[in-house]
């Protein structure tokens, strides 16, 4: 798992296609993003969650915020 502004990703590797991917958990909107490198992983997932912001307040909406674990 990775973490940026307080969004948590989940990480998964696809051996066939030599790809890592993931998703931005806990939210009802569809984040996602994808590398070749472990390098590229943050990156990648810093521009998605950025694009999802800026895509956000373009729109005049609010971006889902992550669901707080209590337990």
């Amino acid at each position: 798992m990775i973490i940026y502004k307080g969004y948590s990703a989940s990480i998964e590797i696809d051996l066939e296609a030599e790809i890592i991917f993931g998703r931005v958990l806990d939210i009802n909107d569809v984040v996602t993003f994808q590398a070749q490198t472990i390098e590229e992983v943050r990156q990648e997932l810093q521009s998605s969650i950025d694009d999802y912001l800026e895509f956000c307040k373009e729109l005049g909406q609010k971006p889902d915020k992550p669901l707080i674990s209590l337990g």
